[in-house]
């Protein structure tokens, strides 16, 4: 039987991507669900193609065009984040694909697993912020999280037989982004539009400005600590121009696995979509002659702060995740609208972490409220530069 697959943020990055791996294999999937923020003309065009059972527009601006442009079809259509929310508990959804950015993906994924989904996991923000509660929630409910980021996908695909085996390190292998090797007077004149020029990777702007700036790595750091269950020392990063070699795992006996591939999305989302079978794919083959050599350098904490305070809010543990993604959300934001430079970003986001309430064992309402505080924090420190 068909896979019923719903698709938090399809027109995205990742959602898109998501949809090609439907097209190769429209025997294997049936998309139930698809919702997007504001783009609803892709949203009604994927809808026509796709049929699914329900649509939704987080815009409630857009939801009238929305519902024009799907007038002539049985889809049915919903506007608002609460919707996007409840949509993922519809009974005949099997797998959630959560692609949507930032702290807007946390109550949906909650909501998905509390309702047994399957999680394919796209949106680390989720786990940076809410880890022990997403991870004690999958446990009690017997759901998978299915991750979907290439470096998650390759230390998941590098445990496969492995599960029983303790882990004495973990490799998340980063391309340095744009600036590597650049030093401070470089950044502090970095442009927007340098700063989304990845050399590598095609990505929305939240994500490429993080992989600019190694937060992106610093997130995926803390969304591994709970995935795989390691402490934040066991974790470590290495910078790895070629993004062939997409992260590593060493065990106890010394050995290293790692798993290669070029770099291509459409690989891991499809790994997530299909686990625990591997479908066949077209996608272009990685040529060890192509590549003669693959190098790796140890991170610039000093240049790139963003990574070391990424490391100190896992450190710290309690909420401090959760404000440090906060704070980063809108550091990017200020950055993208040209209100603050490159390297300002992470002076907001220090400066937030040193400001905002510490809570030790946060609930879930003391996470809504620490992202709240954090952003209104962040906020008011980019308009007092």
């Amino acid at each position: 039987m068909s896979k019923r697959i719903a698709i938090l943020g399809s027109t995205g990055s990742i959602g898109t991507q998501a949809l090609e791996v439907v097209d190769a294999h429209p025997d294997e999937f049936q998309v139930e669900v698809i919702t997007a923020n504001n783009n609803v003309e892709l949203l009604i065009e994927q809808a026509l193609k796709y049929d699914p059972n329900t649509v939704v527009i987080g815009n409630k601006d857009k939801y009238q065009q929305l519902c024009n442009g799907l007038d002539n079809t049985d889809v049915k259509v919903y506007a608002g984040s609460d919707a996007i929310a409840q949509v993922v508990q519809i009974s005949t959804i099997d797998i959630v694909l959560t692609a949507m950015v930032g702290f807007a993906g946390l109550i949906p994924t909650i909501n998905a697993i509390e309702a047994g989904k399957h999680i394919a996991l796209a949106n680390k923000e989720t786990l940076v912020v809410a880890g022990d509660i997403i991870t004690r929630l999958a446990h009690e409910n017997k759901v998978s999280i299915l991750p979907v980021d290439s470096e998650h996908s390759a230390i998941f695909q590098c445990l496969a037989g492995e599960f029983h085996n303790p882990i004495e390190k973990l490799y998340l292998t980063a391309s340095g982004g744009p600036f590597r090797g650049k030093k401070l007077d470089f950044l502090r004149k970095v442009t927007r539009c340098q700063a989304l020029n990845h050399p590598n990777w095609t990505m929305g702007d939240k994500i490429t400005i993080d992989s600019a700036s190694m937060m992106n790595k610093g997130l995926e750091a803390i969304e591994a600590r709970w995935l795989f269950n390691v402490k934040p020392k066991d974790i470590d990063v290495v910078v790895h121009p070629q993004s062939i070699v997409h992260s590593l795992v060493q065990f106890e006996d010394g050995s290293i696995k790692a798993q290669l591939g070029l770099p291509d999305m459409r690989i891991p989302i499809q790994y997530a979509m299909t686990f625990p079978k591997r479908s066949k794919a077209d996608f272009p083959r990685f040529n060890f002659m192509d590549y003669p050599e693959l190098t790796f350098e140890k991170a610039d904490v000093k240049v790139f702060r963003n990574l070391d305070l990424a490391y100190q809010a896992m450190g710290k543990g309690g909420n401090m995740p959760c404000i440090l993604n906060a704070a980063n959300e809108i550091a990017v934001d200020g950055f993208l609208k040209q209100k603050i430079g490159f390297i300002e970003m992470s002076d907001v986001i220090e400066r937030t972490m040193m400001k905002a309430s510490i809570i030790n064992q946060p609930s879930l309402d003391d996470y809504i409220q620490t992202n709240n505080e954090a952003r209104q924090i962040a906020s008011e420190i980019i308009q007092n530069k």
